[in-house]
């Protein structure tokens, strides 16, 4: 077994950068879009990643929901995409990531992202929802509809090797999400990851909540069946980590000296590929804070390297899987492949 594993990048913005594609409300399924609009281009930019060569790359479903594609309007679709239609675009998504991946064996992962990165302006960076999706149980069956939708892939189970549940803001939805897996029997036994983000210079979730409720949240019995085979940050920034994997590592001792987890499990790792700029929703524009605060010299991939270098020391990982999110390109994921795998 590969103790390290590379996972890929910012497909959104490596499709903003280097393929001249724009993001706006009236693309509601964001980089999903190109499943529709232009597969060619998405596989040209997941095959950036997939030559790299990466193990695992996610597929390009983060956004994707229903009223996405109901605001989705073509020639073809001109009153926007039904719940019936949808499965076809998904399948779209897993050929073209098994295509980017093909030539050098890379494993496809399912990308689900939270509720809140699918409204308008997305608030996976704030965790703050609609009345309507403001509960674990509306939450749940929000997950549960999509779930069921990628349920409908061909053979899905057999052709991806995990699923990634990212960018999760809240402790309720991530309760809300396993519950969600249980009641999807065709996605029942995929090893899926379960990741948080910690924006600004908070130690907590967007929600306010500790580390540990999250991780918790994680591992509780109570919840669900579904348990995760890996645990993550991502869309974080990378200075932030040290300071938030001792954390994790610490509730790791206590999950497993309780009795809640037999081991430990696999680390995920891939904050945004920033020097330090901040995304800003509103304007939906990338920007150096205001505070006037130096960004880092130190380039992106050794400061990433040097933290999986430490909790290799530290922590019991059974394997850590580390690439970047917003921002981080092929080149830089390259850099950081280099690094780590042949020094």
């Amino acid at each position: 077994m590969k103790r390290i594993l590379i996972l890929d990048g910012g497909l959104g913005t490596s499709l903003e950068q280097n393929y001249n594609t724009k993001f706006n409300p009236s693309t509601p399924l964001w980089s999903s879009d190109l499943l529709v609009s232009d597969p060619t281009t998405l596989l040209q930019c997941q095959s950036d990643f997939g030559a790299v060569p990466v193990d695992i790359l996610l597929t390009a479903t983060y956004q994707v929901s229903i009223a996405g594609f109901a605001g989705t309007k073509t020639p073809k679709f001109p009153h926007g995409i039904s719940p019936l239609d949808i499965p076809p675009f998904l399948e779209t998504a897993v050929a073209v990531a098994e295509n980017a991946t093909r030539a050098h064996h890379g494993t496809v992962a399912l990308s689900l992202g939270p509720y809140g990165a699918c409204m308008i302006p997305s608030q996976e960076y704030s965790g703050e929802y609609d009345n309507a999706h403001n509960s674990q149980e509306a939450l749940c069956e929000w997950h549960r509809e999509r779930m069921q939708l990628f349920g409908r892939v061909r053979g899905l189970a057999s052709r991806i090797g995990y699923m990634s549940m990212e960018t999760i803001p809240r402790a309720d939805e991530i309760a809300a999400m396993r519950a969600a897996l249980d009641q999807v029997p065709e996605l029942a036994g995929v090893p899926f990851w379960m990741s948080c983000l910690y924006p600004g210079d908070s130690p907590c979730l967007p929600s306010g909540e500790a580390p540990e409720t999250a991780l918790r949240a994680m591992f509780d019995s109570r919840v669900a069946k579904s348990v995760p085979w890996g645990v993550g940050i991502n869309c974080t920034k990378v200075w932030k980590l040290t300071a938030l994997l001792k954390q994790y590592e610490s509730v790791m001792d206590m999950l497993v000296q309780d009795g809640t987890l037999l081991e430990w499990p696999a680390l995920v790792l891939y904050p945004d590929g920033t020097n330090g700029e901040v995304y800003n929703t509103v304007t939906q524009v990338w920007e150096v804070p205001g505070d006037g605060r130096d960004v880092s010299r130190v380039p992106w991939e050794e400061q990433l390297a040097e933290v999986v270098r430490g909790t290799e020391g530290r922590g019991k990982w059974r394997q850590i899987v580390v690439g970047g999110c917003c921002m981080a390109s092929w080149q830089d994921i390259a850099r950081l492949r280099e690094i780590l795998l042949t020094a």
